[in-house]
């Protein structure tokens, strides 16, 4: 049985190492034997909510088919449609979910609002995204990294691009399992200090190297790993000119850039990818990309985690 020290996932930075060990160890028996979904009834009983301020594909589809193969029921709640929406109280809220239902995940756009649900929801409350952090969206890289190198300690992860949500708890996961990072970022776009902080402690902590640099060549080269994301993440739509002028293209994980990698190399996007901007589409469909495990791994990952939180 998954035993976890905290009833919430906010962050990566809630889980320890051997938390994350165990939720991806569960995770890869749950994918090897998805052909008994129909049988198993782990979770019978239970009701996950999910409440979306956001849109989604991966997230909803894989917390709703995963709530389904494990016995449970899911209630989609647009935050459109609740009295959020006329001026009722995230306090307020919080407490009227945890009357009816026994988990929450909540895809919101202000990492405050995750804080005030976890700490007012008498049930477990997961971060389906915010603006700082993507947990789930880690296990599932984290869970990736181990299926096709067999490890985490002593590899070299490069990740190009904007320091957003993806970008900071994945900097915080590498560094908890012990992944060297190298981050190419452009001036003014890196972590918040606050995520600078626990990932420079972690990895003193785990003796490996975090650097951030402005070159993705220097970034890249004899990576293990590359990841990149969009570079307007939802709720930056305005800044698009700006980002468009400042990444493009020189932060684009292209071939050519891809080459500077190790030739067992993988490449990893958390999708949904903007083709021929962050990514080119020969690299995305490339024998070195896993984004499509990536993102199966999403559902392993996270029916690992509602057992973890809910089988009590």
């Amino acid at each position: 049985m998954i035993s976890l020290s905290k009833k919430y996932l906010a962050s990566i930075e809630d889980l320890t190492e051997t938390e994350i060990l165990n939720l991806i160890s569960h995770a890869i028996e749950l994918k090897a034997n998805k052909g008994a979904n129909s049988n198993n009834q782990t979770l019978a009983g239970k009701t996950l909510a999910l409440m979306f301020e956001k849109p989604s594909t991966r997230t909803r589809l894989s917390f709703e088919t995963a709530m389904f193969q494990l016995g449970g029921n899911t209630i989609y709640l647009n935050s459109n449609d609740l009295q959020l929406s006329r001026g009722e109280s995230i306090e307020d809220t919080a407490k009227t979910i945890s009357l009816y239902v026994d988990c929450l995940v909540a895809r919101v756009y202000s990492h405050n609002t995750i804080v005030e649900l976890a700490q007012n929801c008498k049930i477990p409350v997961i971060n389906g995204l915010s603006d700082l952090y993507h947990p789930c969206q880690i296990l599932a890289d984290l869970m990736t990294i181990f299926e096709y190198k067999k490890r985490f300690k002593g590899l070299v992860l490069a990740w190009i691009g904007d320091g957003n949500n993806v970008c900071n708890d994945l900097l915080i996961g590498c560094a908890k399992m012990g992944i060297n990072v190298k981050a190419a970022i452009p001036q003014s776009y890196e972590p918040p200090e606050q995520v600078i902080k626990v990932v420079t402690q972690e990895s003193k902590l785990k003796g490996t190297d975090f650097t951030i640099v402005r070159e993705p060549i220097e970034a890249v080269k004899n990576a293990d790993i590359v990841v990149t994301d969009t570079f307007v993440s939802i709720g930056k739509e305005r800044e698009d000119d700006k980002r468009s002028s400042t990444f493009i293209p020189k932060y684009q994980v292209n071939g050519k850039l891809m080459s500077y990698s190790k030739d067992d190399a993988i490449f990893m996007h958390c999708l949904p990818a903007k083709r021929g901007q962050e990514v080119t589409s020969d690299v995305i469909d490339g024998n070195k990309s896993v984004v499509w495990d990536e993102a199966e791994n999403r559902l392993h990952v996270q029916k690992s985690l509602l057992v973890g939180l809910l089988s009590y």
